[in-house]
């Protein structure tokens, strides 16, 4: 008798624990059922903004409607999301609801490596290789490229290159400033790297009138130790506007050409 009634009891308990949860949800519920939307709160990165609150604001009036006034837990939180991340500079936005009738909204931008410049075209890429416009509400210092750039490109382009061979090139782009980034002397002392027709690239110092002639993305450290060389070995016999152009793009050669 006495350990039935402790089962009973048991049971009982857990019954009424159940129904507690069950009455707190579902006033939960009812409760969310009739607060409406009262405001937003836009959450943007700590750095420079490619997008500000009021660009939010009006990519959710344009792409999703009116939201402020319509009930807390009608509120379509994937269709924001989505309406958000259409736009080119917005890597991923995340959209909840609280309460208080708060419709929240963090996004994460996309963070470009380089400027890419083509036929007065001008886009970022990210170092995922995702090509965007050029935005009005910020400038990045990034490096720049540009001249004859092995991409087909148009105005207001994004997305990833349209070919095979074109996404390689970018990736092999990406590394080598990857690979200039992580020296930071030559992340710093190459002012403009630009595209020639037949796919060398060539690059240009913040000091000194050589340019160097690099040949394609591959092989950087050697290329960079060859053109260190010049510095240290070939240059201090010269005048410093003695050469024009210093061509390091192949294996264990440094040629020089006087102007």
């Amino acid at each position: 008798m006495k350990k039935g009634l402790k089962i009973l009891l048991a049971c009982t308990a857990v019954l009424l624990f159940a129904a507690v949860l069950a009455l707190i949800h579902g006033s939960s519920a009812a409760d969310r059922h009739l607060v409406t939307c009262s405001g937003l709160d836009i959450q943007l990165p700590p750095e420079g903004h490619f997008v500000t609150e009021s660009d939010i604001e009006e990519y959710l009036k344009d792409y999703y409607g009116s939201y402020i006034g319509e009930r807390i837990d009608s509120v379509n939180l994937a269709r924001v999301e989505a309406a958000l991340d259409s736009r080119s500079a917005i890597r991923k936005a995340e959209a909840w609801t609280t309460k208080d009738g708060i419709l929240h909204v963090s996004i994460t931008q996309r963070k470009p490596v380089v400027r890419l410049q083509k036929d007065g075209i001008g886009l970022y890429a990210d170092d995922r290789g995702f090509l965007f416009p050029l935005q009005s509400s910020y400038s990045p210092m990034v490096p720049i490229v540009d001249g004859a750039l092995p991409l087909n490109i148009g105005k207001g382009y994004k997305g990833e290159a349209a070919s095979e061979a074109e996404k390689t090139w970018l990736s092999g782009l990406l590394d080598l400033l990857a690979y200039m980034k992580r020296s930071k002397v030559w992340d710093e002392n190459i002012s403009q790297i630009t595209v020639q027709p037949g796919g060398d690239l060539v690059m240009y110092p913040r000091q000194g009138r050589e340019r160097f002639i690099f040949g394609s993305t591959g092989d950087a450290e050697g290329k960079f130790s060859r053109i260190e060389d010049y510095y240290k070995y070939i240059r201090p016999a010269r005048d410093s506007a003695y050469y024009a152009s210093v061509n390091v793009k192949y294996e264990g050669q440094i040629i020089c050409r006087q102007k």
